[in-house]
């Protein structure tokens, strides 16, 4: 595959060699009696060598089959397909200060002409460049930690992500923005509502489903949402911003051990399970929407415990589970086991013995739920009776991935069995509802 011709290789790739052709050139091509005429685009290395593929003057993208038929011709040359963000807007004096850290996702990325998806390629201050109203709302400090889809974060980059928001709030902040890809949002969201405690001040996570550049983009609203609870909230908690619905008239902040993606491309995409959002924002006002929260205090002092133990899995039962899986992880020296049962906390008989070979062995099993409404129940019936005779540990309405968060950051802070049982049930950033909401 040619370095100059990204994606083209075989026939096609002669066909743009024979007419003298490079990337970002206007070229004509002509087959069957029909003419296509485009500017030549990288495309993705993973397809077959028959194509070439131009934009149209119209915006769309067209792959032509080449064949002996074919004829390829260069019309103008171009230039290859560049972003240059505009110059940052000036800051005005007297505003609150936000700190805008990027850590990648599709909120910080831009179309990638080789597949049509997008890559990562925006910095933070790209972000700020191309979203000027935020000028308005706060002085912008901006920072970019990492560059990766959120399915390459890992607990490292919680670790790393809780202590640089400690070092903008140590700094003066008013609030902390941290862009975020959508698919682990809510992972990274609940490891750093353990992580950053006695917060004085609120930390929000922001992404968007659709990248910067194309027209239905959620990334600009969402940002500026981000950025004005940031600056004046009353909360200081961690929150999730993203659409309330589809349109762009409000943004809802759902508290970061509560939320979970719940579609793979709409916009509102992330709802509050078992709980109501903490705040909304809409013609640019912000409303409280529950009573419990922890308000803003600039003078508290935040309380840092950044460290994860990694060696924490999280099982989900399904008929037919060979309970050798959850054998392998006692074996393999992990610590923590979270199940996602069935129902009101259930697994199959057939891995109660394998279950108990792990509380046996101190490896702490808790239950969570597969459904998304609703709490455990595991009195109701025997087979959730025995196994918290067996020692598993009732988790009530918390989240799965939240349930796997909280035990990885409990071993971050202890090695003692009993005292993470108890940090594993005790409610420390709202991970668990005093009641479960009737939907």
């Amino acid at each position: 595959m040619s370095e100059e011709f990204p994606g083209y290789k075989g026939e096609a790739l002669k066909f743009l060699k024979k007419a003298g052709a490079e990337i970002g050139d206007i070229i004509r091509i002509t087959k069957n009696g029909e003419t296509y005429e485009g500017i030549l685009i990288p495309r993705s290395e993973y397809g077959d060598e028959k194509h070439i593929i131009i934009k149209l003057k119209s915006g769309y993208n067209v792959g032509v089959r080449v064949d002996p038929t074919t004829h390829v011709e260069k019309v103008g040359a171009g230039v290859k397909p560049t972003f240059t963000p505009p110059p940052l807007p000036k800051q005005k004096p007297g505003l609150p200060k936000v700190a805008i850290v990027s850590t990648g996702g599709t909120i910080a990325s831009r179309v990638d002409y080789r597949t049509g998806g997008v890559r990562p390629a925006l910095s933070a201050s790209d972000l700020y460049s191309v979203v000027p109203e935020l000028s308005e709302i706060a002085i912008v400090n901006t920072e970019i930690l990492f560059s990766l889809y959120s399915e390459n974060i890992t607990a490292k980059h919680w670790s790393e992500t809780a202590k640089n928001v400690a070092k903008h709030i140590e700094k003066g902040a008013a609030g902390v923005v941290v862009a975020h890809g959508t698919d682990t949002l809510g992972y990274t969201a609940a490891a750093l509502s353990f992580a950053l405690q006695d917060l004085p001040v609120p930390i929000i996570m922001v992404a968007s489903q659709r990248s910067a550049d194309r027209p239905s983009s959620d990334a600009a609203t969402n940002l500026i949402g981000a950025v004005k609870a940031a600056a004046t909230a009353p909360f200081a908690e961690v929150v999730v911003a993203m659409h309330e619905t589809v349109s762009d008239t409000s943004i809802v902040f759902h508290r970061g051990t509560k939320v979970r993606k719940c579609h793979t491309s709409r916009r509102d995409t992330f709802r509050s399970i078992n709980a109501t959002p903490l705040a909304r924002t809409e013609n640019e006002q912000i409303t409280m929407l529950v009573e419990d929260y922890r308000e803003r205090n600039p003078s508290r002092k935040l309380n840092l415990k950044p460290n994860f133990y990694e060696k924490v899995a999280l099982v989900k039962f399904h008929p037919s589970l060979n309970p050798q899986i959850i054998e392998w992880y006692v074996d393999k020296g992990y610590r923590g086991i979270i199940l996602e049962g069935t129902g009101l906390g259930h697994v199959g008989n057939y891995c109660l013995s394998a279950i108990r070979k792990a509380t046996k062995n101190d490896v702490i099993v808790a239950m969570t739920s597969q459904c998304i409404w609703g709490r455990l129940g595991m009195n109701v019936y025997d087979t959730g009776r025995d196994l918290l005779a067996m020692g598993v540990l009732p988790l009530e309405d918390m989240l799965p991935e939240t349930a796997l968060v909280k035990l990885m950051w409990v071993f971050g802070q202890t090695t003692n069995i009993e005292e993470a049982k108890r940090l594993l049930t005790e409610n420390i950033a709202h991970e668990i509802s005093p009641r479960t909401l009737h939907e």
